[in-house]
């Protein structure tokens, strides 16, 4: 994939006003309420939710990590659900800021985008979001999506790209997250882009527990996990290329309300984002996942190495 604005992406803000509306749901984890006014300011706090699984805590507490370290109060709310919980309660002001990825965003925002480079993307989102929300700067380290099957698997069916599932149409299972049943990169792009139909869809976790056992066990052939997560390469897995690039890039940006979107907070997640790689990123799911270390602890640890936190 085109890496030229990567450092571009990095430094540029994106605070174009947003035109699109955002889909209906929830507008507040406690059943109610609105998006709070005001001019942007983080002097009463910002309260960072995340998703439910393990990279996106980590995440979710090294914004806190950071903020805490440039004086912004903050509360962290932790293993929330998926974007359809999330993106409305981010609007409702039940939450301020939650780490987010570009393409994935993007996809659940404009499920027919067809920006992939890193700066487009940027801009698309900056177009896409709901009225009071926007995406700050992204960072180096990226997380995408990745369709994986053991090499017993690759050898037994030929697999190799997700364009080789299509010979196997209705003969194999694949397992994922509830919500990829119905998403553009998922089980609905696999066939409207690579003519992909399985056999059945087991609706397991986010490159969870869950899923990778049953990838294990052969109760499923094709896995949904995340490029981060360092059983892929333990367990010597197969991620099936994708030559036609259903799967966009995935570099983390945080996506926060105006409402709370003052220069202290961005400079202290811009200064984050230029220093956390991929790699980096990695090894922090590992510590949680395999040493089974508690998600703020690794963050507050690797904020500190790092000298973003004293």
């Amino acid at each position: 994939m085109n890496r030229r604005t990567l450092l571009g992406g990095l430094f540029a803000a994106a605070s174009v006003p947003a035109l699109a509306a955002c889909s209906s749901g929830i507008t507040s984890l406690d059943g109610g309420g609105s998006a709070g006014g005001g001019g942007g300011s983080s002097k009463d706090g910002v309260t960072i939710g995340t998703a439910n699984f393990t990279e996106n805590q980590v995440l979710g507490f090294l914004y806190a990590a950071v903020l805490e370290a440039a004086g912004v109060k903050t509360k962290v709310r932790p293993n929330l659900g998926t974007r359809e919980i999330l993106i409305p309660a981010l609007k409702g002001g039940d939450i301020d800021l939650l780490p987010e990825y570009q393409g994935a965003l993007l996809h659940y925002l404009s499920p027919k985008a067809e920006a992939t480079e890193e700066g487009e993307m940027q801009n698309a989102l900056a177009m896409a979001l709901p009225a009071g929300l926007q995406v700050l700067p992204y960072g180096m380290a990226e997380d995408s999506d990745a369709f994986v099957v053991t090499r017993e698997t690759a050898d037994k069916y030929g697999l190799s790209s997700l364009a080789d599932l299509k010979k196997q149409n209705g003969k194999l299972v694949i397992g994922a997250a509830p919500e990829v049943k119905k998403r553009e990169v998922g089980a609905v792009g696999l066939k409207d882009v690579y003519g992909v139909e399985f056999k059945e869809f087991k609706s397991l976790d986010s490159s969870g527990p869950l899923v990778k056992g049953a990838l294990k066990k052969g109760d499923v052939d094709v896995a949904n996990l995340f490029t981060t997560d360092t059983d892929i390469v333990a367990n010597k897995w197969v991620v099936l290329t994708d030559p036609k690039n259903l799967i966009p890039g995935q570099h983390i940006v945080p996506l926060i309300a105006d409402r709370k979107a003052d220069s202290t907070v961005r400079k202290a997640l811009a200064e984050l984002g230029n220093v956390l790689t991929t790699a980096d990123l990695t090894e922090l799911n590992r510590q949680v996942d395999k040493d089974k270390k508690d998600p703020e602890d690794v963050a507050n640890a690797y904020a500190k190495e790092k000298g973003l936190t004293k």
